[in-house]
């Protein structure tokens, strides 16, 4: 049974370190919610630590760099592990070929071109049109407004290719302020539906995890044991099926993705609701909270 909490503060003597989501549980892709950012400084201030695990495609450097122009403080986190550099790490060790074919923004996501420090040897990358590719990255849609279907006939010459689709974030949407947008996530998805082969490395998938692990222990100096770590966020079939499937305790984040099918009041979600809910999900988070504070 789920267990409904009030405050972070609650159960976070229960845990040494945080593995956090972002988007939905400390911003709303445009600015920090302020009680978020208190609970986290206030859970550091009492020796945990925060590892931002986030499925944004960009480099950690780049989180980083958006997290201060969306306020929230350097303080509030320790380290940060984000699917764009479990992808980059794959896709520099040629899972998808060297010539690749981009879906993205390329105002916003070329960061994920730079080879990361810890890949040795990296295959050489070489942005190229459809017909000459031998892979696909796609970091995002080009529009995010814009239905996935358009990406239909694009997919379906990539698919009689065989080309592989590297999903640089397996998130389906995220709302932006008010405004709801796709993710790659979602255009993995109808490429796969459509018989192509797509591969995820951000949330609810394990390498993430691994990495976010690695950062924790280089943050600390010391490996802290999994029944030590609580996992939370917004996502359900990624933050919360992500978590549960590494054996970590979870804290579902009811006010975002989710927070209309609650009840009117988003700070403090409807218990029958919620349970009622969650056995459609086939999901049992360890707890949940409206919102982070």
């Amino acid at each position: 049974m789920t267990r409904i909490i009030t405050a972070l503060s609650d159960i976070s003597a229960d845990y040494d370190a945080l593995f956090c989501d972002l988007w939905g549980c400390v911003h709303d892709g445009i600015r920090a919610y302020p009680a978020a950012v208190d609970a986290l400084k206030a859970y550091r201030a009492q020796g945990g630590v925060v590892v931002l695990v986030t499925n944004s495609p960009k480099p950690r450097a780049d989180v980083a760099t958006q997290l201060d122009e969306f306020g929230v403080p350097r303080d509030a986190w320790d380290t940060i592990a984000t699917s764009g550099d479990s992808a980059r790490v794959a896709m520099f060790r040629g899972a998808v070929g060297s010539k690749v074919y981009f879906i993205g923004n390329p105002e916003t996501d070329m960061g994920f071109f730079e080879p990361p420090r810890i890949v040795s040897d990296p295959v050489p990358i070489q942005i190229v049109p459809l017909d000459e590719a031998e892979g696909i990255v796609c970091t995002g849609p080009r529009d995010p407004l814009e239905d996935p279907d358009v990406y239909r006939a694009e997919f379906l010459y990539a698919k009689t290719k065989g080309l592989k689709l590297l999903c640089a974030n397996p998130d389906i949407v995220v709302d932006r302020g008010e405004r709801r947008e796709w993710c790659a996530g979602a255009l993995a998805r109808l490429y796969t539906e459509m018989g192509g082969e797509s591969l995820y490395f951000g949330k609810p998938h394990p390498p993430i995890y691994d990495l976010a692990r690695q950062r924790l222990t280089q943050a600390t100096g010391r490996v802290i044991e999994d029944s030590r770590i609580l996992a939370l966020g917004d996502g359900i079939e990624t933050d919360i099926r992500g978590g549960s499937g590494e054996g970590l305790d979870t804290l579902f984040i009811t006010g975002g993705l989710e927070a209309s099918r609650f009840g009117p009041d988003v700070e403090n979600p409807d218990p029958k609701l919620l349970h009622d809910w969650l056995m459609t999900t086939g999901l049992t988070p360890t707890y949940a909270i409206g919102r982070l504070r």
